[in-house]
């Protein structure tokens, strides 16, 4: 019996393995896998979009916060262009992305080119357009850059994904952070890349800076909950509507600051202050990105302290000055693409300066214009100083030296009670600052209550519960600069309830002089008198008001 089984598994003409390998090949060639016509991917860049196609093609964009997609897309409305800007990415966005990806990316791109195949499958299914009309009728728009993270790759990587998603030909558009006005958009692109683009995009990105300042300032403290979601969405409509019109902003930022001006607010609330840094994408978007995180903050009872895209471009415009003024000193000029080889290092040096300046002098008019008073935009040679000794300016990739700078500054000027520094996982810039040279930092600086936290996607609870952690330590050091506002002030208990209800102090678009990190306390610090001179005639007539 024992040979008759032999001879049997002999006589048999196809081995387990040789089945099991068959078995692949087919497999492999009934999803368009075989191994003898595999070829290597190759991206062919397709960057076409003519004048002729200007009126039938719709530009995507995205990736900002909701506040800066909404008002660039009115912006480019008002230059003639179809634009419509994506919903904030969620989990699903990161579903997509996760599917039709490679393997080993960072959030950002998952979620973002999630994102867009999200986007276009809803076009395809739910509005019945076919993947002819959308290749052909539209387009995404995306920044681009380099460094020693994948970010100069990126654009790349949405082009796969969009072809093994269905869409192969979907035009990506790349948008060169560092090239300013000298972008390749050839002669007769529809896309001009003019002066008149850049200050329509730059004014759309001041305003909403500005109302997202607004908003994060206003909104622990608002007594009618909802209320500053309310008057940010009408102030909004207002702006995109001068945007789109081609009107004079002003008339529409006035009225957005009588809107603003109407919240009621009760600033004698004790709300820790957290400053939010750290990687570009991961600070910036309000959504499942950063598991919510300035939402969730505010719901725990925090006021947060958002960085701007305004403070990017001032970086971005040191780091031409900086590296300029370092080639001068070259015993030859290179000739690279940033070189000084042929160019006049003074003139650029002067450039850079009236970039600078004409940059915080808009910011400004529209921050006063809108009621956003006393906000200081970072002094990115200051940032550079007091960082350059724990990390080199010379260091590129991410935020560089500025994360490490803000930090040092929120410390030893009492600018914030907690930071945080949120990075995607893998993210090398970030975590190589906020995970190896801010432990030396907060060593330096004991006060410090730093929480560095990474993103992927899920593990939203391990990340909350960090930081309700580190955020119970914030709550006392704002409870104690407040308590000590009181004595030194010597307001006693009744007369902080008559502060509470006095809405000419209580004002929403009111500041106070800086002198700790609790707006509460500072509140309290700008009372004259031990609390402004209040009658009991005055207290009566509040109570009778309310």
């Amino acid at each position: 019996m024992a040979n008759a089984g032999k001879m049997e598994k002999t006589n048999d003409p196809l081995s387990l393995e040789e089945k099991l390998l068959q078995f692949q090949k087919e497999q492999e060639k009934a999803l368009g896998l075989d191994q003898a016509n595999r070829h290597q991917w190759f991206d062919p860049v397709p960057r076409q979009f003519l004048a002729k196609d200007k009126a039938s093609t719709t530009l995507l964009f995205g990736g900002l916060t909701m506040a800066h997609d909404y008002l660039v897309e009115g912006a480019l409305k008002g230059l003639g262009y179809n634009v419509k800007h994506l919903d904030c990415p969620d989990n699903e966005s990161l579903r997509f992305g996760k599917e039709f990806g490679n393997r080993g990316q960072c959030n950002p791109t998952y979620f973002t080119v999630g994102n867009l195949i999200k986007h276009l499958h809803h076009l395809r299914d739910v509005e019945g357009k076919s993947k002819e009309e959308i290749v052909r009728n539209y387009l995404f728009i995306t920044s681009g850059s380099c460094g020693p993270c994948r970010f100069g790759t990126y654009v790349t990587e949405y082009r796969k994904a969009l072809r093994d998603a269905g869409f192969d030909g979907f035009r990506v558009l790349l948008f060169q952070q560092t090239d300013g006005l000298k972008q390749a958009t050839g002669g007769e692109s529809a896309l001009k890349l003019d002066t008149s683009f850049f200050l329509s995009f730059l004014k759309a990105v001041l305003l909403g800076d500005i109302l997202n300042a607004l908003a994060y300032r206003i909104r622990p403290y608002e007594v009618e909950p909802g209320s500053t979601d309310a008057a940010l969405e009408r102030c909004k409509r207002l702006i995109y509507e001068a945007l789109s019109g081609r009107k004079r902003l002003r008339p529409a930022l006035v009225a957005s600051r009588r809107v603003l001006g109407a919240i009621r607010v009760d600033r004698t609330r004790v709300k820790p202050k957290v400053s939010i840094i750290g990687e570009f994408w991961a600070m910036t978007t309000e959504g499942d990105g950063n598991y919510q995180l300035q939402r969730f903050l505010e719901g725990e009872g925090a006021e947060v302290e958002v960085q701007s895209m305004t403070a990017w471009i001032l970086y971005l415009i040191w780091e031409g000055r900086y590296d300029t003024v370092r080639r001068m000193h070259l015993r030859g000029a290179d000739s690279g693409k940033y070189g000084l080889q042929g160019k006049n290092p003074f003139l650029r040096l002067r450039m850079f300066w009236l970039a600078d300046r004409v940059l915080r002098v808009m910011f400004q008019s529209y921050a006063k214009a809108l009621g956003l008073y006393d906000y200081h935009l970072p002094d990115m040679e200051e940032i550079a100083r007091v960082s350059h000794e724990h990390y080199n300016n010379h260091l590129r990739g991410g935020e560089g030296h500025m994360e490490v700078g803000k930090l040092i500054l929120n410390v030893a000027k009492r600018k914030v009670n907690m930071t945080i520094s949120v990075k995607p996982f893998g993210c090398m810039p970030s975590s190589g600052v906020s995970d190896g040279v801010q432990s030396l930092i907060t060593e330096k600086y004991p006060d410090a209550i730093f929480l560095p936290i990474e993103t992927t996607g899920d593990g939203a609870v391990n990340v909350y519960s960090r930081i309700q952690m580190m955020l119970f330590k914030a709550k006392q050091a704002a409870q104690k600069e407040f308590d000590e506002a009181l004595l030194k002030k010597g307001i006693a208990d009744e007369r902080l309830q008559q502060i509470k209800l006095c809405r000419k102090r209580n004002r929403a678009l009111g500041t106070n002089r800086h002198v700790v990190a609790c707006t509460a306390a500072n509140f309290l610090y700008g009372m004259r008198g031990g609390g402004g001179g209040f009658s009991f005639r005055r207290y009566k007539q509040q109570i009778q008001k309310v």
